[in-house]
């Protein structure tokens, strides 16, 4: 009979911890949030127009890394903007942290599709920079001066970061952007009546996507001749490579 009891007791207590273990896993996927790294792979992303990764991107220490001294040891003449090419994503909230170098220089895409040069030329794009140093390390006199701009050799504010990069621009009173080489945290939502820029939990701008005005900013500035530009409704997230070495971690995403 003690045995009989204690064999119930375990059964319960068995029931009780699998119950329990059941509502956890629910609670983790009720909340819709994918991650798109696992901090151990690159499983899921590859370089945009490609099959695989280009060189020099690598996971290390729970980081997706550029590492530029990798990408010079290989004789590779593609792009190297990566996509996750797992799937496509509509209306979604991002969140991701990233760090960059003095003069470093990275974006963040969505709704982008293949078959372009990159991703610059039709897909959203919230700029990555570092907004203090970037234009002591590279010259921006000649590339500004063809937008009109009154100081071409500083970094204007829709180039700058949390910007909706060439459309709309940060509050500068709400951006708290931590320097080159810590960390910061981006966040983006979009729907098609609001889309949002975040960044270390500021809200630094919002805008209508596809309305009289956006078609307005798009069609006066620097896309007025890149008729794709925007267009699209669903595309992959991508991750911008210009030149300079890159961390991203903690990448997730969930559908709105």
């Amino acid at each position: 009979m003690k045995n009989l009891f204690s064999l119930l007791f375990i059964s319960l207590l068995l029931c009780t911890c699998a119950s329990q273990n059941n509502q956890d896993a629910a609670a983790t996927e009720g909340d819709g949030w994918i991650s798109l790294f696992d901090g151990t792979s690159t499983d899921g992303w590859r370089g945009y127009n490609a099959e695989e990764l280009p060189p020099g991107w690598v996971a290390r220490d729970g980081v997706l890394q550029f590492d530029t001294e990798l990408e010079l040891e290989q004789d590779y003449t593609g792009g190297r903007d990566i996509v996750y090419g797992e799937r496509e994503f509509e209306n979604f909230e991002l969140e991701l942290e990233w760090k960059i170098p003095p003069g470093g220089n990275s974006g963040i895409f969505y709704h982008v599709k293949e078959g372009y040069d990159s991703p610059s030329s039709i897909a959203p794009e919230y700029q990555l920079i570092d907004d203090a140093g970037y234009a002591d390390i590279h010259d921006l006199t000649a590339y500004n001066s063809q937008f009109g701009a009154e100081h071409p050799e500083k970094l204007q504010d829709w180039q700058s970061t949390g910007a909706d990069y060439a459309m709309h621009t940060p509050d500068p009173a709400k951006k708290k952007l931590n320097p080159a080489g810590e960390w910061n945290t981006s966040r983006i939502v979009f729907t098609p009546e609001r889309a949002e820029h975040w960044l270390n939990g500021e809200l630094l701008l919002s805008f209508e996507p596809w309305s009289d005005e956006w078609q307005a900013k798009r069609d006066s500035g620097k896309w007025k001749n890149a008729p794709d530009y925007g267009k699209f409704r669903s595309g992959y997230i991508a991750l911008q490579d210009h030149g300079s070495p890159l961390w991203f971690r903690n990448i997730r995403i969930r559908e709105l």
